[in-house]
């Protein structure tokens, strides 16, 4: 299932960019939980998944949002398949920041399974 995806799968169209398209998704969808992140997801409007990522202000400043958002970002990218018809919404908890990487891929990676394969 982990299949590698280069950067070229998060170019700007498989992204969920605008406050109206975020709301829409978080309003309209569904919601699933766990340690470190929540994820909304909606079906999808267009033929190809979009994904956005929100990381709040109690993370930190702008320098740990933005490697928050990186390391979030390359996560997705290594886990999500950009084919199951959904938009995604992932927003990143405070408690990201109290484990590791691997711990928090491996988290996410059970959120996004739990709404794949279902």
């Amino acid at each position: 299932m982990a299949t590698f995806f280069t950067y070229e799968n998060m170019r700007k169209e498989l992204r969920v960019k605008s406050n109206e398209d975020f709301q829409k998704i978080i309003t309209c969808g569904k919601c699933k939980t766990s340690r470190s992140f929540v994820m909304y997801y909606y079906p999808a409007e267009q033929e190809h998944d979009r994904i956005g990522i929100s990381v709040g202000k109690k993370i930190g400043n702008a320098v740990i949002r933005n490697k928050v958002k990186r390391q979030v970002r390359m996560m997705i990218q290594q886990l999500c398949s950009f084919k199951t018809g959904y938009d995604y919404i992932f927003i990143v908890r405070a408690k990201y920041l109290q484990s590791d990487y691997q711990n928090n891929k491996k988290d996410l990676s059970r959120l996004y399974n739990s709404v794949y394969n279902r």
